[in-house]
């Protein structure tokens, strides 16, 4: 190839590279002012957090007695499974499998130190616990935060408790 020949080459190599620069300028500019170009509409409300919540209703269980439970050994592996679910969808963010105090107590040994009702009364009836019984106001005293209600039924209670059976080394 010659000396000319590959000027004109490269000239025409940048004709293009031009234009392909225009058209994605081009595009972008069109893109731009399609999506409004005003930035946030300053006449929208902004969201209420607590009017969300205020729509969505708590549910107690009714106070669960030891003759509800029955504790079966091998462990339950489906409820063990479920039970570690939901530890990871709604406690892990405040409750640790160790001893360690997060926002709240840390899960392991719970399960020698606590009869199996209070664990499940304290899974769905928060409140009345906290409101009522002296172990779970000394735990609100010393982590100085109220564990929020999950809205757990008995089931998923007695699931969790499964887990944390397991997780103190039950089989």
């Amino acid at each position: 190839m010659s000396f000319n020949q590959f000027r004109q080459l490269n000239t025409l190599n940048m004709k293009y590279i031009k234009l392909l620069a225009a058209l994605i300028t081009s595009g972008s500019t069109l893109f731009l002012i399609s999506c409004g170009g005003e930035g946030v509409n300053k006449d929208e409300k902004p969201v209420d957090i607590q009017e969300l919540a205020s729509k969505k209703p708590e549910t107690h269980g009714p106070e669960i007695k030891e003759s509800d439970i029955t504790i079966t050994t091998p462990l339950n592996a489906e409820w063990t499974t479920d039970g570690k679910g939901i530890y990871g969808m709604k406690c892990q963010s405040c409750h640790r499998l160790t001893e360690e105090k997060l926002v709240g107590p840390g899960w392991k040994g719970v399960t020698k130190k606590r009869q199996p009702v209070w664990i499940m009364n304290m899974i769905t009836n928060t409140e009345m616990m906290l409101d009522s019984d002296p172990e779970a106001q000394k735990l609100l005293e010393l982590c100085m935060v109220r564990m929020p209600n999950q809205n757990l039924s008995k089931d998923e209670a007695r699931h969790i408790l499964e887990f944390m059976r397991s997780n103190d080394g039950e089989k």
